[in-house]
């Protein structure tokens, strides 16, 4: 029984990687202004913690999990290098000056996957509403389809949405 234990828990390790590493690294090297060595180093860290309490977060809580892990690996990197002589923690003065600054790319981030979960129509009306400032009636014109048709993807692009988003641990208003 302990070998088909150990190849669950290789096929978790191998899975949380697949699905998540390249994201993570990314995120993590913007943190880290673009220091690939040290956001390597905090990956891994992220995914050994993923691997070892992993069994215990459910499925569809795992990416946000991930994310504030290393969002909590990193902060503590910063202020581990912070308390050592200035010569030695020149490099990393600028990373994390601010904790809202590492929130804001969290968000950001979460943000960006939750919208990637949406259908192109939804995204579409949700993009041109909020980004571009259109109205309704402008969507409408645009993409030649009637502004309650507009009205009623923003809603449901909206909902889903809010969706995603809880599912990335982030709690709406």
């Amino acid at each position: 029984m302990g070998g088909s234990h150990v190849g669950r828990d290789e096929d978790l390790s191998r899975m949380l990687y697949d699905q998540h590493a390249e994201a993570l690294l990314a995120f993590v090297q913007r943190l880290m202004n673009g220091d690939r060595q040290l956001a390597e180093d905090i990956v891994q860290e992220t995914l050994f913690r993923a691997w070892k309490y992993g069994r215990g977060v459910p499925p569809e809580s795992r990416r946000p999990w991930l994310f504030i892990t290393a969002r909590h690996l990193v902060i503590d990197a910063y202020r581990a290098r912070r308390a050592r002589p200035p010569e030695v923690a020149d490099e990393l003065r600028d990373i994390a000056a601010e904790d809202h600054a590492l929130d804001a790319a969290l968000d950001a981030v979460l943000l960006t996957d939750a919208l990637h979960t949406l259908s192109p129509d939804h995204r579409s009306v949700l993009f041109e509403s909020y980004y571009e400032g259109l109205t309704a009636r402008q969507i409408a014109l645009a993409q030649g389809i009637p502004p309650g048709t507009v009205r009623s993807r923003m809603h449901y692009a909206l909902r889903a949405l809010r969706l995603a988003l809880q599912e990335r641990g982030v709690d709406g208003p």
